[in-house]
């Protein structure tokens, strides 16, 4: 053993490093103690769907009729998920007008039982996807009667294809999306991390991520329209999945 290597350990029976180790262990074992007598839970356990997804039923998202259900078959694009527990279906609202930018909407939903990370927000999919992000906007979404609605947090963002991406056929198109954390909403990723660090009294957590894209035209709806076509299919599948699919936490 050499001269440099009996100093380094050494160093580890100094009665200064033996008492420090021996706070930092005794305060490991109070911070576990005290979390367990007050209640608290830092690491939460996995909270399944009441019924999953993929059993939502179609008739009950009516006047919206599903176009197609679409399966990701990429088992890479699947992995970076994060869960296999999602739903990706074409929608269309027979009351818009045909050529209507937003009679037709990509619905894309994922749920993660397992909330210790916020993955995937569309700022980060699509940028990677070959768009640029031309805007970003804090929406409050209008669910329920007009004389009393409530509010529910979320984004707007638009997007346009990369000039140099002429492969692409929709030249722009507004994103919108939202979280659901713990029987709560939140309108961003930050909000939504915040949703579950606050649930310190909760053995389970969940956050699911609900996405309308209005892709399926060349033209792009306003804001104004987009936020309120939105409105109209949250005020359909918001109560349903609160009702059949979420679970309740703790």
């Amino acid at each position: 053993m050499t001269d440099d290597r009996r100093h380094n350990s050494g160093a580890y029976l100094q009665p200064a490093f033996l008492i420090c180790t021996a706070v930092l262990a005794l305060a490991a074992v109070g911070m576990s103690l005290a979390t367990q007598r007050l209640g608290l839970y830092l690491k939460k356990g996995p909270l399944p769907l009441r019924k999953p997804l993929s059993a939502l039923e179609e008739g009950k998202l009516a006047p919206y009729k599903v176009l197609e259900k679409i399966p990701i078959e990429n088992g890479d694009i699947l992995k970076s998920l994060g869960t296999e527990d999602y739903l990706q279906w074409l929608l269309e609202d027979p009351r818009e007008p045909e050529q209507s930018p937003v009679r037709k909407l990509l619905l894309f939903i994922t749920y993660y039982g397992q909330a210790d990370r916020v993955p995937h927000v569309p700022e980060e999919c699509y940028t990677g996807g070959g768009y640029q992000r031309l805007a970003t906007n804090t929406v409050a979404f209008r669910i329920g009667p007009a004389d009393g609605p409530r509010e529910i947090p979320g984004r707007y963002l638009l997007f346009e294809k990369t000039a140099q991406d002429v492969s692409l056929t929709v030249p722009q198109f507004p994103v919108l999306y939202l979280f659901r954390v713990n029987d709560e909403y939140a309108g961003s990723r930050d909000e939504a991390r915040m949703a579950l660090n606050k649930s310190v009294f909760s053995k389970q957590a969940y956050f699911c991520k609900i996405e309308l894209a209005f892709n399926q035209s060349a033209a792009a709806p306003t804001r104004e329209a987009a936020v309120a076509a939105s409105e109209k299919l949250l005020a359909v599948l918001l109560p349903l999945l609160e009702r059949e699919h979420w679970p309740v936490s703790e």
